[in-house]
């Protein structure tokens, strides 16, 4: 009687930390599902309608509404560096060059980001959770990828997301696709049954051809390296080898249906400039917008010109196309460091789960640890070629990692408890 007691004592000091608001999670899934595939940009007659602004709204709400007992009583420190984000950048409105356009970015496009860390914070407690919500990102991409790849989506010959939004620009459906693809992996891994195995393993294939047929240079560092990364961890680092045996295929089939001048392309990342070679400029372009963003954040090293603004500011009318320059040059250099802060915590969230002793219980938070270690590698580099600071799929990715720290913090703690704690009785011999 005694053990059961303890035990029980146990599971609820470790697993009712909190009580969660699952309307304010099940939100947030929707939340997700539209992010991702955004039916407002691909179905006639809702192209008005802010879906995603009103589902955040609603999932506010429901987190506000929800019983504020067991709510941890000190956030993590990603939440708390988003908030401190989110208030720089307030501060920096009145300082804008145009201070109605930092409004709106700030106030409409940011203060998602802020959101969706408070809520899955506060409402994520298990492992399926979370899975559940990377699935929904990570098929998302997917299959709004297959879609343009069916229909032959481009524009200027490279090939572009559906939509208006989020992966209308061949270089952010690039980035999403290099973000994405270990996850695809890890759901390959995953998976149980035939079928769900050949969608994940095709999903691969067919996100790496449109990489290639985006002709983004950004895309292929990131893809390319959260490949490599990919097979350290899983083929190697995990002993699945024949990881290693089906990249050599894969790479070979793709090589024969590789766009026409890929090769090409490429040859202008060693700076081989073509203008027949869909380059059109565009590298010596983005040369130009990297040293004026450096010069901004020289002359407004504190607030920048405003977040938003650097393309009006400039007159160019384009976006810096390096997150970072970009935080430096429209919030400040604080903001940048804030941002570096926060990569560098996801970083850290995820060392500590790729080092958890290998077990049977620990195996999916290092197959997700993995995924996601190089899904962030591959933003961190992709970053450098692409403005997303104030997109919002690298705060969910930070999320992620918050949230898989948080949960394996919560199983050590069982482990160790029980082994400390629980006292098993020791059988009675009656004397003979």
């Amino acid at each position: 009687m005694s053990t059961l007691v303890k035990q029980e004592q146990v599971t609820n000091a470790v697993e009712s930390p909190k009580v969660r608001s699952q309307f304010a999670y099940r939100v947030m899934l929707v939340f997700s599902f539209l992010y991702y595939f955004r039916p407002e940009d691909i179905i006639p007659g809702l192209s008005g309608v802010p879906l995603a602004k009103i589902t955040g709204g609603i999932a506010l709400l429901g987190l506000l509404l929800g019983t504020s007992k067991g709510r941890p009583k000190k956030l993590p420190v990603e939440v708390r560096l988003l908030f401190a984000m989110f208030g720089w950048l307030i501060l920096t409105i009145p300082f804008a060059w145009w201070r109605g356009g930092s409004f709106n970015v700030v106030v409409w496009e940011f203060s998602k980001a802020v959101i969706i860390a408070l809520t899955l914070t506060l409402t994520v407690s298990y492992l399926f959770e979370l899975r559940r919500l990377i699935f929904v990102q990570t098929v998302g991409v997917a299959l709004m990828t297959m879609g343009a790849i069916a229909i032959n989506h481009r524009v200027n010959g490279r090939l572009t997301g559906l939509g208006d939004a989020l992966l209308s620009n061949p270089n952010d459906l690039a980035t999403n696709i290099a973000l994405n693809w270990p996850l695809c992996l890890a759901f390959l891994l995953h998976a149980r049954g035939m079928l769900k195995k050949m969608f994940w393993a095709f999903s691969m294939l067919a996100m790496i051809y449109a990489v290639m047929a985006t002709y983004s240079r950004a895309g292929f560092i990131a893809l390319s390296l959260a490949i490599v990364v990919c097979l350290w961890e899983f083929g190697v680092r995990g002993k699945k080898f024949y990881i290693l045996a089906g990249s050599v295929l894969c790479g070979l089939l793709l090589m024969v249906v590789a766009p026409q001048n890929y090769g090409k392309r490429l040859e202008t990342l060693i700076g081989r400039f073509q203008q027949e070679d869909k380059d059109n400029g565009s590298a010596a372009a983005r040369t130009e917008l990297l040293v004026r963003s450096v010069q901004i954040t020289a002359t407004h090293p504190v607030f920048g010109v405003g977040p938003g603004n650097f393309a009006p500011y400039t007159n160019l009318w384009r976006v810096t196309h390096n997150t970072y320059t970009q935080f430096s040059s429209e919030c400040g250099i604080p903001a940048l460091l804030m941002f570096l802060a926060l990569l560098s915590r996801a970083f850290r969230n995820l060392r500590y789960v790729r080092k958890l002793p290998r077990s049977r219980e620990t195996a999916e938070m290092h197959l997700w640890g993995s995924a996601l270690w190089a899904g962030l590698i591959a933003y961190f580099v992709g970053a450098f070629f692409a403005g997303t600071a104030y997109q919002l799929f690298p705060y969910y990715m930070i999320t992620y990692t918050a949230l898989l720290y948080k949960l394996a913090l919560q199983q050590a703690k069982t482990v160790a408890v029980m082994k400390n704690e629980i006292q098993v009785p020791q059988p009675v011999y009656s004397p003979v």
